[in-house]
Formats: C-alpha cells, structure tokens, sequence
C-alpha cells in the first residue's frame, strides 16, 4: 500500500502549473468532507489520496456496493479524510485533484473525487489536461483550474490537513479505513470486511 511522502508547502508541483505523536484517528472535523447520516451509530473514516492507485482499485471495485449499502440509505456517517502519498506524478495528482475537489464547492466535492479516480490511470498519463477536463465538467473555466491549484493558502491547509492526520492520528498509508475508533489493517479491503466492521460496530 502507498505511505505517506514528505510535503513541504510550496508550489513547484511539476506538470500542473504549481498544483498542484500518535493519538488515534480523530472523527470528522469541520474541514473534512462528509457523506451520510451524521446521527449514525456508524461512523466509516477512510484516509485516502486520489493519487493512490489502491484507493482508485478500491473506489473502483468496491465504493459503489458500499455508498449503496450505507451511505444512500443512511445507515453510516462517511468521512473522508485527505492524504498525500507517493512521488511523482500520483502526489502531484492528489495535490491538485484535491485542491480542485474543493474549489468545486462541497456539492460538488465528492463528483470531482469520483471523476478522478474514474480516470485516474489517464491522469497519470496526461495530469494537467485530465485534471483541466473534470474542471470543465464541473462548471469551472481553465483560468478558474490554474488559479485554484496555484492558491498558495489552500496548498498550505491542505498539506496541513495531511500533516495532521499523520502525526496526530497515527495513519501513514492509504487506503486506511476506521470505523467507530477501530483501525483495520491498512490497505485494500473487499466489501465483505466492511460489513463484518460496521455490523461489530453498530452493535
């Protein structure tokens, strides 16, 4: 499973026009993105990055099942929580995606992190105009998509967001997934490992 780089806040996010002690993990915060019932007896936490390429697998694969099963019909509180992993182009990606994912509004959070993962092997072929595109698809201009992830204050929350999660929440790899405060073992994890999770949980 990808760990967690170094992020240091600048701007110099090559191909993208400058995009782009442990504790335990916290529950949401005001800064995190949500999904579902916030009354939940659930609460599903996953740490992930849009750069990832085991978090596009899982996304991909098993998020469908499981917004079905759980978020559409109000039986968990999603969280998620951003990470930054990796070198290269998928930190580059993450940085940027997430950054756009934002500046898209919080209706639109959700469907710009969708987007990206659907297209996440092209975005590492072609980041900057895979990223452009999704920008358009949500409304925004090219200027508006070199803007916002050339906006040295939302790369500096974000990479403190991640810096956060790292150190005060103890997570160093994606996908991780916490449901009710019980960490399951970082990685990849079929729908089957949910259910059993959030049943124990909601008991």
């Amino acid at each position: 499973m990808p760990r967690i780089g170094r992020v240091a806040v600048v701007l110099a996010l090559s191909l993208l026009f400058a995009a782009c002690q442990k504790t335990g993990p916290a529950g949401a915060l005001p800064d995190d993105m949500t999904m579902g019932n916030p009354q939940s007896k659930v609460t599903v936490i996953e740490y992930a990055s849009v750069g990832c390429p085991i978090c596009g697998r899982w996304y991909r694969d098993v998020y469908p099942a499981f917004k079905a099963k759980y978020i559409d019909t109000g039986r968990v509180n999603f969280v998620s929580k951003e990470m930054l992993v990796g070198g290269g182009v998928e930190i580059n990606v993450a940085a940027s995606g997430f950054l756009l994912a934002r500046c898209a509004g919080k209706d639109k959070y959700f469907a710009v992190v969708d987007a990206i993962y659907k297209n996440q092997e092209q975005a590492f072929a072609a980041p900057r105009e895979t990223l452009v595109d999704i920008a358009k698809s949500m409304g925004m201009t090219e200027a508006q998509f070199d803007k916002c992830v050339g906006d040295e204050a939302a790369l500096k929350a974000l990479n403190e967001r991640v810096e956060r999660h790292s150190t005060k929440d103890g997570v160093n790899s994606t996908p991780t997934f916490v449901i009710n405060g019980k960490q399951l073992e970082p990685g990849y994890h079929p729908l089957e490992d949910l259910d059993a999770a959030i049943t124990a949980a909601a008991k």
